[in-house]
C-alpha cells in the first residue's frame, strides 16, 4: 500500500525538511495525506551575541554562549528570523498525527532534526526519514522505512560546534586588540589562510635560475603519414653521461640542489657552442623502449573532486558549484552533494552500465561492475557518490536543464557513466638518439610518445588538470616507427633558454585538494571556508589565483608566534581524528573539551608550552588567550622589505615606512590594497616613497591665512585647508575645512596653490538667467555639471567648470533635457564567448564601477579584480556565481491599509465616557501587541548554517 493511500483513510503526517525547494519537490511525491514544510535550515543555534542570551546567564556564559564550568553546556536560542517559522511548524504539528523529520542524512542534518525535536516537543510519534536522492521511489521508500534519531551523530556535531565557538570567540578578540578590529579566527579558516600565506612566502623568497638545453628535429629520410611520421622532436638529456639540468634540479633560491653532482648546468654560451658542434654530426637510434599503457577510470564524484573539476572545466568557484549542486539535488536531478563516498549503489551501477551499452556499445562495458575504495580517512557519512538520481539516468538532453545547472549535471553524468567503462589501453614508447659533436663530446637526445589503441572510458570523460601545461590522459604523441641502429639526420638543432618559476599560487580547486590531503576540516565545509577567507579580506583573487593580503600576513604571523599549535597542520588533523573518535563513540566529548580549553591537569608544563612547544596537543586554550603581554602588536604587523624599508599593517590598511616617525628623514607611503605581497620589491617601495604622500604643503590662503595642503586619500587625491588650533570641530559652532577633489587631469606632483584655491572656490557662479535664477558650475560624483535650481545638465569636461560662459550655459539650458540613457560607452575589454550562454562577454564601466556582462547577466568586478588583469576564466566565474544566486528578490510593498481594530463591547454598567476610554485603551494595546508580534522578513533559504570553521 502506498504512503498516500495509507493516510487517505484518516490522519495526517507532517514532514519537515530543510529547504522550501526540497519541500515543494517532495510534496509532489507524497500526495494529500502529507503536509511537507521546511525548517529553512537551523531553527536554533548558539547565540550570535550577548543580546540574544537569556537574562539568567551572566559572565563568561553570556559572552561565549557555552557554560564552560558546567560540562560545556551550550546555550541554544531560536534564531530571531526563525521564530515565525517555528510557530508555523508548531501550529501544523497540532493538527498532525505523526511527525517525520526528513533533514539531510549527515551530522548537520541529524543535528537539525534533534533541534526540531527539542523545540517542537511533539506529543505524536516521531520518525527519522532519510534519503540521499529526491525521486518518487526514494521518498516513498524513506517513508516506509524510517529509523531512530542517531544521537551519536548529534553529539559529534555538537562537539564540533562548541569547539569552533570556543576557538573563534577566544582567539578573535586577540586579533582585534593586536591587529585590527572586526577580524576573525577559526579552526580551519585560520589554517587555510596560513597555507595561502606560506605559498606567498615561498614566492617572495624565490630566486629564479636560468638553464638552457637543446631540441633536435630528426628526420627518418622517408615519407611519413599520420601513423608513421617522417620526423621526431627530441630533447637533449645527457652530455658525456651527465644529465642536463632541468627546472626540478634547482632549489627555490636558484641554486643547483646538493644531489645534482652528476648534472650538467648549461648556460647560453655553452648551449650555443654545443649546438654548433653538433651541426654536422651523424645521429642514430640507440634504443627503443616500448611499454604497454593502461589507464583506469576515475572514481565517481565526491564533494571535493566535484568542486575541483567544476573549477578546472567550468570555471566555477567552490561556493558557486555547491549552490548549483544544491538546486540539482533539491529538484531531483542528482544524489546528495555533500559526501565523502565514492561508492555507487547496485541500482546506480546497473543504470550506468545500461547507458554504457546503449551509448558506446558492449565493447566498452567491463565484465564485472567496478567498485571504488574510499580514499577519505574517517569518511563521515554513509552516502553514495554524487551521481544522477533514479534507477535510470537521464541524459543531459533529457533533463530540460539549461545554463550552469545543465553544465554541472552533464559533468556529473559523464563522470558517473565513465566510472563503469573499460580501461583505456595503448603503448608508450621512448626513443633515445645519440651523436658525437665535433669537439668529441657525446650527446644523447630523448623523445617519448604514446598511442592509444582502445580509448575505453576516455570516450566519455577526461579529467582536467590544475597545471594548464599538463598533458591530459587522452592526448596522443605518435613517433616514427624506428629501430635500434637506424640512422637519422639532424634537420634542426635549436637552443632553448628556460627560467625556473616560483610555486604556483593556490586556486580554489588546488586549495580544496591540499586541505583534503592534509586531512584538515571536512569536505562539506571547504566551500564556506574559502568563502569566509575571501569575505574577511584575508585572501583576494587575481584571475583564479588566491592571493593573500598583507592583513593575512599579520594575522598568520601572530597566530604562528603565539598560538602555534592552533594553526599547526598536524594539530588540526589530530583534532579532526579526535572528533571522529567521539563520533564513533570511542571518546567522550566533555573530557576532550576540558583538555582543549583548560589544559591537561596532570600534564607536564603549562598550557602556554602547548602553544608552541612540545607536550599535549590539547593544552589549554584559555590560558593562551589570557596572557597577551608578550604580544608586541607593532612587531607582529611589521615585515622587512629591504634597504631599511618596513611594510606595516595598520588599522586603516598596509603602508611602508622608512625611519622612525618624528625623525627628519622619516618616509611613509600607503600600499595599494590589491598589491600581491610578492610584488612589493625594494624598487617598487622606493617608487611609492618617492610619490607625494601625507600632508603636501602648497602654501597659505592669502585671504584666510590658513595653510592649504594636498593629500592622497582613500577616494583619491584632494586639497584641503588646515584650520587654526582651537577651531570648534563639533557642536553648533563647528567649522568644517574647505575640501575639494583634484580633477582627473591633475596630480599631487603638479597641483599648485592657485589650483587648490580655484578647486575650493567651487561651485562657481556662472551668472543668472532672464528670471534671475542663478546658474552654477561644479564637480560631482558623476562628473562636471551645471545647476539651475533643481535642473542639472552634464558638462563634457572638467575644464568647462572654470571656462564656460553664461551664454554657453544658457544655450545648454535652451535645449530640451536629454531623457533616458546616454549613448552606451564602448567596452573596456573583450573576454571572448561565454561557455554557458554562447554570447560575447565584455567588461564595461558602469555607475558603480566596472562589470562583466554577456548581455543577459551582469556581475560587478570584486575589489581584487582589475580591468587590466581580469582573465576570461575569471569573467566567466563571476557570471556563473551571479547566475547561481538567481535574480534579486524585490522587496514587498507594505500594505496600504491596516485592518481596523475590533471594538470591545461596552459594559452595561459603565457610562458612555468610560466605555470610550476603555475602547481607546484596548485599541492602542491591540496595535502595540500586533506590532510586537510582527515577524521579521525571512532570509533566503539555505540548507545549512555555516560553521565557525
Amino acid at each position: 500500500m502506498s504512503p498516500t493511500s495509507e493516510t487517505a483513510s484518516g490522519g495526517r503526517r507532517l514532514v519537515i525538511v530543510e529547504s522550501p525547494a526540497k519541500a515543494k519537490t517532495i510534496k509532489g511525491y507524497l500526495g494529500p495525506g502529507y503536509v511537507v514544510e521546511a525548517s529553512v535550515g537551523h531553527i536554533r543555534d548558539l547565540p550570535n551575541g550577548a543580546a540574544e542570551v537569556p537574562d539568567k546567564y551572566t559572565g563568561e556564559v553570556r559572552r561565549l554562549g557555552v557554560d564552560v564550568e558546567h560540562d560545556f553546556q551550550p546555550i541554544y536560542v531560536v534564531n530571531a528570523d526563525k521564530k515565525a517559522q517555528v510557530k508555523k511548524l508548531k501550529d501544523l504539528l497540532k493538527d498532525s498525527d505523526e511527525l517525520f523529520l526528513a533533514t539531510d542524512e549527515d551530522r548537520e542534518g541529524e543535528a537539525i532534526a534533534w533541534h526540531l525535536l527539542e523545540v517542537l516537543k511533539p506529543k505524536v510519534p516521531v520518525k527519522r526519514m532519510v534519503f540521499h536522492e529526491i525521486t518518487k521511489d526514494a521518498i516513498q521508500g524513506a517513508v516506509a522505512n524510517p529509523r531512530e534519531l542517531n544521537k551519536r551523530m548529534v553529539d559529534a556535531q555538537e562537539t564540533r560546534r562548541i569547539l569552533d565557538r570556543l576557538y573563534g570567540y577566544e582567539v578573535s578578540p586577540v586579533l582585534w586588540k593586536k591587529v585590527m578590529p572586526r577580524l576573525s579566527a577559526g579552526r580551519v579558516q585560520s589554517v587555510a589562510t596560513r597555507l595561502v600565506v606560506e605559498r606567498e612566502r615561498e614566492r617572495i623568497a624565490f630566486r629564479s635560475a636560468e638553464y638552457w638545453d637543446l631540441t633536435g628535429t630528426f628526420g627518418t629520410g622517408r615519407g611519413g603519414d599520420a601513423s608513421d611520421p617522417s620526423q621526431l622532436v627530441a630533447r637533449l638529456t645527457t652530455v658525456d653521461g651527465k644529465r642536463i639540468a632541468q627546472g626540478r634540479d634547482f632549489s627555490s633560491v636558484g641554486q643547483l640542489k646538493p644531489n645534482s653532482a652528476n648534472t650538467l648546468h648549461l648556460d647560453e654560451a655553452n648551449a650555443r657552442a654545443l649546438a654548433a658542434a653538433l651541426e654536422n654530426s651523424r645521429f642514430s637510434v640507440r634504443s627503443v623502449e616500448s611499454k604497454p599503457y593502461r589507464r583506469s577510470p576515475y572514481a565517481p564524484f565526491r564533494t571535493t573532486t566535484m568542486q575541483q573539476e567544476a573549477s578546472r572545466k567550468l570555471g566555477f568557484g567552490a561556493k558557486a558549484t555547491m549552490q548549483i549542486a544544491q538546486k540539482l539535488y533539491e529538484n531531483g536531478f542528482i544524489t546528495y552533494m555533500r559526501t565523502d563516498s565514492t561508492t555507487l549503489s547496485d541500482t546506480a551501477v546497473s543504470a550506468a552500465r545500461a547507458q554504457v551499452t546503449q551509448l558506446y556499445g558492449s565493447d566498452y562495458l567491463p565484465d564485472k561492475p567496478r567498485t571504488y575504495a574510499g580514499k577519505v580517512k574517517n569518511a563521515q557519512e554513509a552516502h553514495e557518490a554524487i551521481r544522477p538520481s533514479g534507477d535510470r539516468f537521464r541524459t543531459p538532453a533529457e533533463t530540460g536543464l539549461t545554463g550552469d545547472q545543465f553544465r554541472l549535471y552533464e559533468l556529473i553524468w559523464k563522470r558517473t557513466v565513465a566510472s563503469q567503462m573499460k580501461d583505456a589501453v595503448g603503448n608508450s614508447v621512448t626513443v633515445k638518439i645519440g651523436g658525437t659533436a665535433s669537439d668529441g663530446r657525446d650527446a644523447e637526445f630523448s623523445a617519448s610518445g604514446k598511442t592509444i589503441t582502445f580509448h575505453g572510458f576516455l570516450k566519455a570523460y577526461v579529467e582536467g588538470a590544475d597545471d594548464p601545461n599538463a598533458e591530459l590522459d587522452d592526448r596522443e604523441r605518435r613517433l616514427p616507427q624506428v629501430s635500434e641502429g637506424d640512422g637519422l639526420s639532424a634537420e634542426d638543432i635549436s637552443v632553448d633558454g628556460h627560467a625556473t618559476k616560483p610555486p604556483a599560487r593556490y586556486t580554489e580547486a588546488s586549495l580544496v585538494k591540499e586541505l583534503e590531503e592534509r586531512e584538515i576540516g571536512r569536505p562539506s565545509t571547504y566551500a564556506s571556508i574559502i568563502g569566509t577567507i575571501l569575505d574577511r579580506g584575508y585572501v583576494f583573487k587575481k584571475g583564479t589565483a588566491l592571493v593573500p593580503s598583507f592583513l593575512s600576513f599579520a594575522v598568520v604571523n601572530l597566530l604562528e608566534k603565539h598560538f602555534g599549535r592552533l594553526v599547526d597542520y598536524d594539530f588540526t588533523a589530530k583534532m579532526e581524528d579526535d572528533l571522529d573518535r567521539i563520533a564513533r563513540g570511542e571518546a567522550q566529548a566533555v573530557p576532550w573539551l576540558r583538555r582543549f580549553y583548560f589544559g591537561e591537569g596532570d600534564a607536564e608544563g603549562s598550557a602556554s608550552d602547548a602553544g608552541n612547544g612540545d607536550g599535549d596537543h590539547l593544552g589549554g586554550l584559555k590560558e593562551l588567550v589570557t596572557d597577551l603581554g608578550a604580544i608586541d602588536a607593532r612587531e607582529i604587523s611589521s615585515f622587512p622589505v629591504g634597504e631599511g624599508i618596513l611594510l606595516r599593517v595598520g588599522r586603516y590598511g598596509p603602508y611602508i615606512e622608512r625611519g622612525e616617525k618624528g625623525e627628519e628623514n622619516h618616509q611613509r607611503a600607503d600600499v595599494p590594497d590589491d598589491l600581491a605581497p610578492d610584488e612589493l620589491t625594494v624598487e617598487y617601495a622606493e617608487e611609492l616613497l618617492a610619490k607625494p604622500s601625507g600632508d603636501f604643503a602648497l602654501g597659505k590662503d592669502p585671504h584666510s591665512g590658513n595653510e592649504i595642503v594636498a593629500k592622497d586619500g582613500r577616494y583619491g587625491p584632494y586639497v584641503t585647508e588646515v584650520l587654526p588650533e582651537g577651531t570648534p570641530k563639533t557642536g553648533k559652532n563647528a567649522v568644517k575645512p574647505r575640501t575639494a577633489s583634484l580633477f582627473k587631469s591633475m596630480s599631487l606632483d603638479t597641483v599648485t596653490l592657485d589650483d587648490a584655491l580655484k578647486l575650493m572656490s567651487l561651485p562657481r557662479v556662472v551668472g543668472t538667467d532672464a528670471e534671475g535664477v542663478e546658474i552654477t558650475a561644479q564637480n560631482g560624483r558623476y562628473g562636471p555639471y551645471l545647476k539651475k535650481g533643481t535642473d542639472s545638465r552634464s558638462l563634457e569636461t572638467e575644464d568647462q567648470i572654470f571656462g564656460i560662459t553664461l551664454e554657453e550655459a544658457l544655450e545648454i539650458y535652451s535645449k530640451p533635457k536629454q531623457r533616458g540613457r546616454a549613448a552606451a560607452k564602448p567596452p573596456l575589454k573583450e573576454l571572448g564567448e561565454d561557455p554557458v550562454s554562447g554570447k560575447p562577454v565584455v567588461v564595461k564601466d558602469g555607475r558603480f564601477g566596472p562589470y562583466v556582462t554577456d548581455g543577459e547577466t551582469n556581475a560587478t568586478l570584486r575589489a581584487a579584480d582589475s580591468v587590466e588583469d581580469i582573465t576570461a576564466e575569471r569573467g566567466f566565474e563571476l557570471l556563473a556565481e551571479k547566475r547561481a544566486k538567481g535574480p534579486a528578490k524585490k522587496t514587498a510593498k507594505k500594505a496600504a491599509k491596516k485592518a481596523p481594530a475590533k471594538k470591545a463591547p461596552a459594559k452595561k454598567t459603565a457610562t458612555k465616557t468610560a466605555a470610550k476610554k476603555t475602547a481607546a485603551k484596548k485599541t492602542t494595546t491591540a496595535k502595540k501587541t500586533a506590532a510586537a508580534k510582527k515577524a521579521p522578513a525571512k532570509k533566503a533559504a539555505s540548507a545549512k548554517v555555516p560553521s565557525e570553521d
